[in-house]
């Protein structure tokens, strides 16, 4: 039996007992915990303890609470979506993205006007408050029914040289590939990722578990004098998906043996 000591907040004591219960392996991933009333006895302490640890492991992705069933140690599943890098080009001019997820739309796409943040103008080449349009996508891989949230931001000046993108903004992302190539540019990309907690409509969005970060995908596509075109921003559960790039040698100049 662990005896709590009672210097300190008790309730983090207690969650640092059950911690080192689920690390340890006593608590299999995907078992339920001992009810509030073993965990009461087990720890000598008071319900309202016993709630607050549990809350506190919850908050740390340890764990998940299934309401009339209990608490559960969370199972470390491996990512099930790949989301590959890669741009193909046909020799008819097609683009073609690569990737294990077969996305489909899980509902129409929404086109509208919208102003460039201080985020988004960074990445763009742009002063903040320039006029972008937008298009967002709630996408779903069928095999698995992984989520995902997928935004297109084209500068004002962009579509207006492209005329065939300025009547349609909300097409998709090879497509409009295709139409600036089309326009004389050469095209080629950069892309960031990183790792941030999901903002309220994200978890929704992508029915995420509690303390699960989303990985943030930021594309964007660059042309002719290396002039910023197009930003793409992908949103996925990082419980769901991992990334994956395909890297080429290139020459270097000067190259010391």
């Amino acid at each position: 039996m662990t005896e709590i000591q009672r210097p300190g907040a008790l309730y983090q004591q207690v969650a640092a007992a059950i911690r080192e219960a689920i690390l340890s392996g006593e608590y299999e991933p995907g078992t339920p915990l001992p009810s509030e009333s073993q965990l009461m006895e087990r720890y000598k302490v008071s319900r309202p303890t016993v709630r607050n640890a549990v809350s506190a492991l919850r908050a740390e992705g340890l764990i998940d609470v299934h309401h009339g069933k209990g608490s559960f140690v969370r199972a470390a599943s491996a990512p099930v979506v790949d989301l590959t890098s890669y741009v193909g080009h046909t020799p008819g001019g097609q683009f073609v993205l690569y990737g294990v997820a077969k996305w489909q739309q899980a509902e129409e796409p929404s086109t509208y006007r919208t102003n460039a943040t201080e985020a988004t103008a960074h990445l763009l080449e742009l002063r903040a408050g320039e006029a972008l349009f937008g298009c967002d996508r709630l996408l779903i891989d069928p095999a698995t029914g992984t989520r995902a949230m997928h935004r297109t931001l084209i500068p004002f000046a962009t579509a207006e040289a492209v005329p065939a993108l300025a009547e349609a903004p909300g097409t998709d992302p090879a497509t409009a590939y295709e139409m600036l190539t089309k326009a004389g540019h050469e095209l080629w990309w950069s892309e960031g990722v990183r790792a941030r907690m999901p903002l309220p409509d994200e978890r929704t969005a992508l029915r995420l578990p509690d303390a699960t970060p989303v990985l943030h995908q930021s594309r964007i596509t660059c042309g002719t004098d290396d002039q910023a075109l197009m930003l793409e921003e992908l949103r996925v559960g990082a419980d769901r998906a991992e990334l994956t790039y395909r890297i080429e040698a290139e020459p270097v100049e000067n190259a010391r043996p």
